[in-house]
């Protein structure tokens, strides 16, 4: 049981939530208001994406993640920044019979471009998904070589950000004791498990377990699941030991039917531990205890 937990609230992520719920926000201005609406509810940290404020998909463009964070660190609330560093990895093949060339709206970028805005924004933390994998989206893939990998988690080392790293099945966590064996990534390690996402882990006990039991002692992680999972897990990672993540990136419900607001979610989520006897850490506990830089 962890008894001080970080709760972070994904608040957009670049999926196609944006037409099921008003909620998800798109624009700097919205996803910055989410963010700090979500930590006056009890967020210790915002994860967040950013979205082409024209067409609400996802983006990695420097300028919209520089507006959202300056107004981010401008307000007055404080909390642990966020950023992904997943974008620019979406191969689409051209299809079964065909793979080549890529479909047109692939986006294979460099590390140095995948982390741009990273090493311009300087934030506490940064997501680095380690591995590559199916989703259920036809020809979709999430890729990271692991060369890419070295390379993405280098250059977030010479910044000073802290990765989080993004394990979706245990073939991924395999590779992140790797990187932290060749030194590419410091203590305290920061784990992020995605449970439940198609075609990873599934978010049963039993495959958490299978994670959790592979830890290795001293690291800090965070376990959520999607959908309808997301709530109950806000309890279950706790449980196990881990620290919890809510948010409309993985969840646009409050209940069957009811669309949710990401403070909402984050208010749900710190009822849950509360009622555990389990405090949430505020952002500068979590900089004390991840040894993280606020800039």
């Amino acid at each position: 049981m962890n008894f001080e937990v970080v709760l972070t609230c994904a608040v957009t992520g670049a999926g196609d939530t944006t037409g099921r719920s008003p909620h998800v926000p798109v624009t700097p201005e919205e996803i910055a208001t989410a963010a700090i609406e979500a930590a006056k509810a009890g967020a210790s940290a915002a994860h967040i994406h950013v979205r082409d404020p024209k067409t609400g998909k996802g983006s990695r463009d420097v300028g919209l993640f520089t507006e959202t964070v300056d107004r981010v660190r401008s307000s007055d609330t404080d909390v642990v920044i966020n950023l992904t560093a997943g974008m620019g990895g979406d191969l689409i093949i051209g299809s079964a019979e065909a793979p080549l060339p890529l479909h047109e709206s692939s986006d294979m970028v460099g590390a140095s471009v995948r982390t741009e805005h990273v090493q311009e924004l300087l934030p506490e933390i940064c997501t680095l998904d380690c591995g590559t994998m199916n989703f259920s989206h036809g020809d979709y893939i999430m890729a990271n070589t692991p060369s890419m990998l070295r390379a993405m988690a280098k250059q977030m080392q010479d910044a000073g950000v802290r990765p989080e790293i993004e394990v979706f099945d245990t073939g991924h966590l395999v590779l992140a004791k790797q990187l932290v064996s060749e030194g590419l990534i410091d203590d305290p390690v920061m784990v992020q498990l995605c449970m439940g996402i198609p075609y990873g882990a599934p978010d049963d006990v039993n495959s958490l377990m299978a994670m959790v039991n592979n830890m290795p002692d001293g690291w800090v992680y965070s376990a959520f699941s999607i959908g309808r999972g997301q709530l109950p897990y806000a309890a279950l990672a706790t449980i196990v030991g881990g620290n919890v993540r809510v948010g409309l990136e993985d969840n646009i419900y409050l209940s069957r039917g009811q669309l949710a607001t990401n403070a909402q979610l984050v208010e749900r989520a710190v009822t849950i531990n509360e009622a555990m006897n389990v405090k949430i850490m505020t952002p500068d506990d979590v900089r004390a205890k991840l040894k993280l830089t606020k800039r």
